[in-house]
């Protein structure tokens, strides 16, 4: 595999936890194999009349500790090996907050931009239809995720609830309040980014209000996770999405950007902003980046390049492991994605209960349960990451592995 391949990442980290751990090469075996993966067809006749033929993919990773999570993305790059990646993390992810979960993931090879609405929603409509089997509210709960959102999930809960004949609210997450969303959802991945964030600031004795950021990726995370660091104090000098990147020695208003974002759909050409490029944007003497597009943007090709003393992965996978060589040698403090974009699965846990027990919690509730139960797996990573001395990223892979390694020898064989 090449470095390219997240899949290959997500097995020399499990690795590394192996070393670590000591479990048997069995047990190593049984966490790299995903439980169940299913490829489906989707074939879809658009506004025009033509029709063509689509695949998705649904990959449950682990359920030792409890039903599958994890988000659908629709992308033009899906593939089996991503989802498989983004499934084990997302293992990892809810074990480290001691959520009630194993992970699982899906996905859709299709670039949404360049359908319509009506074509997504029989998109999704059919994709459920096709992996209704193998999800449900005890089985396995899928979220948004990138080229997804609040819409699609409806659309999904709509289509399952048809199927089982009754209206079942916990089937997915990341709704729309108003069909058994929970507040505090939508920005709860990017609220994460920034606890976290702030935190390593901390760490790093670097007073936010005096410390600079660039954030790539201005869409579901990078956005909002951009607006927590401003009002935090951070200034953010540079930004970018799908179209190019934009930069201002002295800070980008990101207020502003995000309402000039929400009527162009677009960073580029914001008003007093100047245009960078995207890859030297990444490599700006910052005191913290924030990677929050896609996996694999830090590779061993600009690890040494960057500057910043700190990352925090707001995107799933954005560091190889040949980028992670780099950074610790360099001693830089990398907050890991299964910690810092941790917001998202664990607000949708909240979402999942409140949905099954038709109660449904405050604004403020939702915000200072996350903030608390972020700060517990924080202070988890940092303690053992210094008793250890290892780096942050193994730290929480170690202490995710070992739950799910613990329930799986508590649980064992059957037959």
């Amino acid at each position: 595999m090449s470095e390219a391949n997240p899949l290959d990442n997500a097995r020399k980290q499990l690795k590394e936890a192996q070393r670590i751990l000591g479990f048997n090469d069995a047990t190593f075996d049984n966490l790299m194999t995903s439980r169940r993966e299913l490829a489906v067809t989707i074939p879809l006749q658009r506004d025009d009349g033509t029709e063509e033929v689509l695949r998705g993919f649904r990959v449950q990773h682990n359920f030792t500790r409890g039903p599958g999570k994890g988000g659908v993305r629709y992308a033009p790059n899906v593939n089996f090996d991503e989802v498989r990646a983004l499934a084990m993390w997302m293992t990892w992810k809810c074990a480290l907050l001691d959520l009630p979960y194993g992970g699982a993931k899906g996905g859709v090879t299709v670039d949404p931009t360049k359908y319509s609405k009506t074509e997504l929603e029989r998109i999704t409509r059919r994709y459920t239809t096709e992996i209704s089997p193998i999800i449900g509210p005890e089985k396995d709960i899928p979220a948004p995720d990138m080229g997804t959102d609040s819409q699609t999930m409806a659309w999904m809960m709509d289509t399952y609830s048809l199927i089982k004949g009754y209206t079942v609210l916990g089937v997915c997450t990341g709704k729309p309040v108003d069909v058994g969303g929970s507040l505090g959802r939508e920005e709860s991945t990017s609220l994460g980014v920034a606890i976290t964030g702030l935190e390593a600031l901390k760490a790093r004795k670097i007073d936010p209000t005096q410390a600079t950021g660039v954030v790539q990726g201005f869409g579901k995370v990078g956005a909002d996770a951009a607006r927590f660091f401003h009002e935090a104090g951070v200034t953010i000098v540079a930004v970018s999405d799908v179209y190019g990147a934009i930069y201002h020695k002295n800070g980008i208003n990101i207020p502003e950007l995000k309402k000039y974002v929400a009527g162009t759909g677009k960073v580029v050409g914001f008003p007093g902003a100047s245009p960078i490029d995207p890859e030297e944007m990444l490599t700006l003497d910052v005191d913290v980046l924030v990677p929050a597009a896609v996996e694999n943007v830090l590779t061993g090709d600009n690890a040494e390049d960057i500057a910043a003393p700190i990352i925090v992965e707001g995107a799933n996978g954005p560091t190889t492991a040949a980028a992670d060589e780099v950074f610790n040698r360099k001693n830089k403090m990398v907050v890991p994605d299964i910690l810092a974009n941790s917001g998202g699965v664990l607000v949708s846990y909240y979402e999942w209960v409140q949905s099954n027990q038709a109660h449904w919690w405050s604004l403020q509730q939702i915000h200072e349960q996350q903030r608390e139960r972020m700060m517990r797996a924080w202070n988890d990573v940092i303690k053992y990451a210094q008793d250890k001395d290892v780096a942050y990223r193994t730290a929480a892979t170690v202490l995710a592995v070992e739950r799910v390694v613990n329930a799986h020898r508590l649980r064992g064989l059957y037959p």
